[in-house]
Order: structure tokens, then C-alpha cells, then sequence
């Protein structure tokens, strides 16, 4: 399926999802006479991104609240129970249809996994692991592809000593060197970023960010970033989109969001990331209580609503939308003014 070029979807932005839904059943035992709905776990409901091309977009969130399921949705790895799908100007997903060239959207679009541990195959070096999409998705010759595999791990910091390593034999901070060299051997255009910094030291970290600053400007990639780790999305990201619960609570410039959040989850969030100075330490001013609803019986209206300190009762009934309140900034938030 191919988008008209007057669609508002395509032209600037490189990929725009539609009210995205992904719900895995729960399998129960068999039992031929039970008259038990089926149920499910609500793991992204009803997620609408836009991503210019050439930015970065920070998807934000605690663990569980479905930032890797929406990036393995988009990626069709975990296809999508409903919604749409638009990539590079094509309609991938319509509905729970999906018509997709897989050698050319896996070409253009790439993912980095968070444990290179485990999307590294230990049995090869690290020149076969760099060429292996390079081979399978351009279709080029044994020469060309040495060229590629050897231009991006020198474009990771890596040297053609590496090249001969298998995994095992390499820092943790190389590996995921080598998974990112995998990702941009191709020359995608959108390449995503699964918590691409967590499992690495303080000092790697931030060298691992800088590369991906580098690759951004040398490549001109699009990000799409999942992170649990507000510093990380404040220092590579343009826009942000904080998600609880498999659903968007906030969305905008990621400066604006960082600088005044407003949805009562995105500030508590945010003043509980940890500052290294004793003198600027964050104080919460309110205090989430409870846990996090239950993903295959989610609370009705807003999700947030048990653990909100400003929740009324329209909180319980209806599902806020999300809506601007500020140039670019959408909140989805029944009492968004009292975070003012």
C-alpha cells in the first residue's frame, strides 16, 4: 500500500502510528465447557506518534509501561492487534493488515537491543555479525560488503582487530558498539534505540550517547529512543512522549516537558530522577501511592486515577484526551491545571 503524496502523514515525518494497539492473550487451560471471557493484557493501547525525520523522539517511561512492545510493534517483530502504521511515506500496517516488503523496511529501518548478549550471536566474529545485514537486505557484492563492515565499525570506534573478536572477547561497551555498527552497516534511515545505554558503565555511557550524537549527524538518522533514564532522553532527544500503562500522558518538545511537566505522573517522574549534587537534590511535592493497575484489568478513565493526588470523579469515569496546553505541549490529564 502506497500513501498519496497530499497525505498529511508522510513528507516531513518518517514514521506515524495510529491508534496502535497490542494485546497478548492470556493462554488458559484447556477446558471445552468454560464460559470464561478471554482475556488480555493491555500492553500498549491505543498509541498515536509522529517522528520528523532526522530528529530524535524519547519515548519515557517506568519498566512495564510498554515502551519495548511499541517499538517491537512498530518494527512488526510483535505486530500490532490494531491500528495503522506509516513508514517512509507507506501505509505498512492498516487495520490488523499488514503489506510490507520485509527485505526493504528491514533496509531502511533497524533496532539496537538493549543486551548485546543476547542479539549477538556468540558463535560469530564481529566482522560476520556487522555483515550479516549488509548481505541479507542490500543484496551487494563480497567486496562492497567488507567496504561497509568496515566503514561502520570505524564510524563505532572500533578497529579491524575487532573485526576478528567474537563477542565473548570484547567489553560490554564494545559489544554494544558492535550491535550499533550492525544497525547503520545498512545505511537505514529510522533506527531504533531499545535502552541502548543501561546495562553499561557511568563513563561508557556517556560515549556510547556522544557516537550516537555523531551517527545521527554523520548518517542523517531518525531516533527513536526507549529509555527509562530522563537524562539520557534530555540530552539526545527533541521531543518526548511519556507513557504509563501502555497509554501517552504526555507529549512535546522535550525541553518544555523537562523544564514544566505537567501531567501529575510526568512530574513526580521527573523530580525523583536523581541529581548528582547534594545541594540540588529534587524534593517531591507529591507523593505517588499505590501500584501500577493491572494490565489485564486496567482501571476505568484514566489509569492514573488511583494514584493521583488531584483525581476527582470524573477522573474514574472517562478517559482524558490528549490535548495542547501549551505551544506543542499535550497533556492528557482531566485536572492538568492544578500542576500549573
Amino acid at each position: 500500500m502506497e500513501n498519496d503524496s497530499t497525505n498529511p502523514l508522510t513528507g516531513k515525518n518518517i514514521l506515524v502510528t495510529s491508534h496502535l494497539k497490542k494485546y497478548y492473550p492470556i493462554r488458559r487451560g484447556f477446558n471445552p465447557f468454560s464460559r470464561q471471557k478471554a482475556k488480555f493484557i493491555h500492553a500498549v493501547d491505543d498509541v498515536s506518534i509522529t517522528v520528523p525525520r532526522g530528529k530524535t523522539l524519547a519515548i519515557l517511561g517506568e519498566s512495564g509501561c510498554g515502551k519495548t512492545t511499541l517499538a517491537r510493534a512498530i518494527t512488526l517483530l510483535a505486530p500490532p492487534t490494531s491500528g495503522e502504521i506509516s513508514f517512509d511515506g507507506k501505509t505498512i500496517v492498516d487495520g490488523k493488515k499488514a503489506d510490507v516488503n520485509f527485505k526493504k523496511l528491514y533496509r531502511d529501518m533497524q533496532m539496537v537491543f538493549q543486551d548485546p548478549d543476547s542479539s549477538l550471536d556468540p558463535r560469530l566474529k564481529v566482522r560476520d555479525l556487522v555483515a550479516e545485514p549488509c548481505k541479507g537486505l542490500l543484496g551487494v557484492s563480497r567486496s562492497e560488503v567488507d567496504a561497509m563492515v568496515m566503514k561502520s565499525l570505524k564510524a563505532v570506534g572500533l578497529s579491524a582487530e575487532h573485526a576478528e573478536r567474537l563477542p565473548a572477547q570484547l567489553s560490554g561497551g564494545q559489544k554494544q558498539r558492535v550491535a550499533i555498527a550492525r544497525a547503520v552497516a545498512p545505511q537505514p534511515k529510522l533506527v531504533i534505540l531499545d535502552e541502548p545505554t543501561s546495562a553499561l558503565d557511568a563513563s561508557v555511557q556517556a560515549q556510547i550517547l556522544n557516537l550516537l550524537v555523531d551517527l545521527q549527524r554523520n548518517y542523517n538518522l531518525t531516533y527513536v529512543l526507549i529509555t527509562h533514564n530522563i537524562s539520557v532522553a534530555e540530552y539526545l532527544s527533541d521531543l518526548l512522549i511519556v507513557m504509563y500503562a501502555g497509554n501517552i500522558v504526555e507529549q512535546g518538545p522535550t525541553a518544555s516537558i523537562i523544564a514544566k511537566p505537567r501531567h501529575p505522573y510526568t512530574v513526580t517522574l521527573i523530580a525523583s530522577a536523581p541529581i548528582p549534587n547534594p545541594w540540588k537534590r529534587n524534593l517531591l511535592n507529591t507523593e505517588i501511592k499505590g501500584e501500577v493497575p493491572s494490565a489485564i484489568n486496567p482501571p476505568s478513565g484514566c489509569k492514573f486515577n488511583p494514584r493521583c493526588p488531584y483525581a476527582t470523579g470524573v477522573c474514574a469515569k472517562e478517559d482524558p484526551e490528549l490535548r495542547e496546553i501549551s505551544p506543542g505541549q499535550f497533556v492528557s490529564c482531566h485536572n492538568v491545571e492544578k500542576t500549573a
